[in-house]
């Protein structure tokens, strides 16, 4: 079997605010929705939480796009979530919940079991993994499609630096996250980069410094952002001009 090229393709997109990013990631959800469905017949979407995906979330949910999309043949699973029941305020899943899937016809979404012991939720969620992907002993899931979000500390989804995530070859772990002084549940880092796309949502003047770290793919990689490099697939960054230019930005 000839041997693919691995390679990374970057894209930045620069937009003026959380509406118009909101708008660009909607239609490259929608293209790579199409693409996926055309060649497989179905499109395996992972999701995090944080507040930066809510308005592509409520955009996906409004009448313009709802209509539009095959919600029957989109599978939707999560990058990571905290350690907590469904209904608590901090719950990834339920914020997707509560922004998207209770307004759209999903019927394909296979949340993390936060409340569950840590260990056995890990495990739990990596057997269906297998289970879903069809995995072989040694291969990690090929998602088609990862939305992920950027700390003002470098982190995506659930990985921070020094996380044991950024070097295990499992597929879902557990962790104590100290900074956060809370349990967390996350895909590790070789199942992001075996993505066919990832793509970051990053706003917020805060987060200039990190970013232009983040997006220095000729620089030894320091930051779990920075680490996020789909050895297979597309990199896109989709930041406001706050995230971009800093203090900078032009009126």
């Amino acid at each position: 079997m000839r041997s693919r090229s691995r390679s990374i393709h970057l894209t930045l997109h620069i937009h003026k605010d959380a509406a118009a990013m909101a708008e660009r990631a909607a239609h490259l959800f929608a293209e790579h929705c199409e693409t996926a469905i055309a060649d497989r017949g179905m499109f395996t979407v992972a999701l995090s939480g944080g507040h930066s995906p809510i308005p592509l979330f409520r955009l996906l949910a409004g009448r313009d796009w709802a209509e539009h999309l095959p919600w029957e043949k989109i599978h939707i699973y999560w990058v990571d979530e905290r350690c907590v029941g469904p209904e608590h305020a901090d719950s990834n899943y339920g914020m997707a919940r509560r922004e998207l899937l209770s307004q759209v016809p999903a019927t394909h979404y296979y949340r993390m079991k936060g409340e569950e012991v840590p260990e056995r939720a890990a495990l739990i969620y990596e057997a269906m993994l297998r289970d879903h992907f069809k995995l072989a002993p040694g291969e990690f899931p090929r998602f088609d499609f990862i939305l992920l979000g950027m700390g003002d500390d470098g982190h995506t989804g659930s990985l921070f630096a020094d996380s044991p995530g950024l070097r295990e070859n499992r597929l879902v772990i557990d962790q104590y996250v100290p900074e956060r002084k809370a349990d967390r549940l996350t895909l590790t880092l070789p199942v992001l980069n075996n993505a066919r796309c990832c793509l970051f949502l990053v706003n917020g003047e805060e987060k200039h410094g990190v970013l232009a770290k983040a997006l220095d793919l000729l620089a030894e990689p320091n930051l779990p952002a920075q680490m996020v490099r789909p050895g297979f697939g597309d990199l896109i960054w989709i930041v406001d001009e706050q995230a971009a230019l800093g203090g900078k930005v032009l009126r």
